[in-house]
């Protein structure tokens, strides 16, 4: 890291922009925090300083200006204290204070996706380190960017090029293969408030299930690999999940995309800002979140379904 010398001698300029990190580097979150260290150095940004999880929500409100937010949720702080920092975090990056990537376990998936719903905000689960390097080059993008074009970040065709890379990289052989039951889900308290239109065509939930189950039994045969398509797997997923009359959180419908959780987390925010998903706060519990179709994306599945017949193309 070259400093830039000004006309004093005895004043120097970093040429980096700082980026502030928050995790704690006890047991595993050490490692985890010195690969965050690596992917932000890596994209020619600069280690601001680094705070434990306990106190990250009073230093950010201490924090006069960052450029940037990095936060490993790999420790073992209370849940009250993440959701306060998540919940300061979202507030902060709606307003266009900073862009943030937030790492966090498999375990926390539902928790991190009901706090943090902004774009401006990464989310990586169980991150290796291509996928903190490409989160590291994307946060770089975002960087001195005016706030209306936070969302800009997302579509930069650079940025994107390297989220592809990572998921190439990090994709596993295979997946959690699917109930053939139905999905993970659970039971609908009320009905859900995003009902499908009243002219849309009836859809057999056995027709549905059926083409799931095509779909995922390809990967005892070819690598699963040749047929990643996260978005029309969690299409079938929650059209299956609402002719049950089922709710399904956004851990089990990561799983039904059958891609890396980073990835499936990126599809479904696409698909939420594309208006062919809804999410639903839990009335009975603030960490978790569930997503339905919306009425256009139902009745064009339905549709769909209709126009196809019996041999569904899957």
């Amino acid at each position: 890291m070259q400093p830039i010398s000004t006309d004093s001698p005895d004043i120097l300029y970093v040429a980096q922009h700082p980026v502030l990190v928050i995790g704690d580097g006890d047991g595993d979150g050490a490692a985890a925090l010195a690969a965050a260290g690596a992917a932000i150095q890596g994209a020619g940004l600069r280690l601001g300083d680094q705070v434990p999880l306990a106190s990250g929500r009073d230093r950010i409100a201490r924090q006069i200006a960052t450029a940037a937010l990095w936060i490993e949720l790999g420790g073992a702080s209370p849940e009250d204290t993440l959701i306060a920092l998540l919940d300061r975090v979202q507030e902060d990056a709606t307003g266009g204070r900073y862009p943030a990537v937030v790492s966090a376990r498999s375990d926390q998936l539902d928790l991190v996706a009901a706090r943090l719903n902004e774009p401006a905000i990464q989310i990586l689960i169980d991150a290796d380190d291509a996928q903190r390097a490409a989160a590291g080059a994307v946060l770089a993008t975002g960087i001195g960017k005016a706030a209306e074009r936070m969302h800009d970040v997302a579509s930069d065709r650079n940025a994107a090029r390297l989220r592809q890379l990572s998921d190439e990289v990090s994709r596993i052989a295979s997946t959690l293969a699917r109930l053939s039951s139905g999905p993970t889900a659970t039971p609908a308290d009320v009905p859900p408030t995003a009902a499908p239109r009243a002219d849309a065509p009836e859809v057999s939930a056995d027709v549905v299930r059926s083409v799931i189950r095509a779909r995922r039994l390809r990967a005892r045969f070819f690598s699963e690999e040749l047929f990643a398509d996260p978005a029309w797997d969690m299409l079938l997923d929650l059209l299956q999940a609402e002719i049950a009359q089922l709710r399904v959180p956004v851990s089990s419908l990561c799983i039904a995309a059958a891609v890396p959780a980073t990835t499936a987390l990126r599809w479904l925010k696409a698909m939420v800002s594309e208006g062919l998903f809804v999410r639903r706060a839990d009335p009975h519990d603030g960490r978790r979140v569930f997503v339905e179709l919306s009425p256009d994306a139902s009745s064009a599945l339905r549709r769909y379904f209709a126009e196809v017949g019996k041999p569904a193309v899957i």
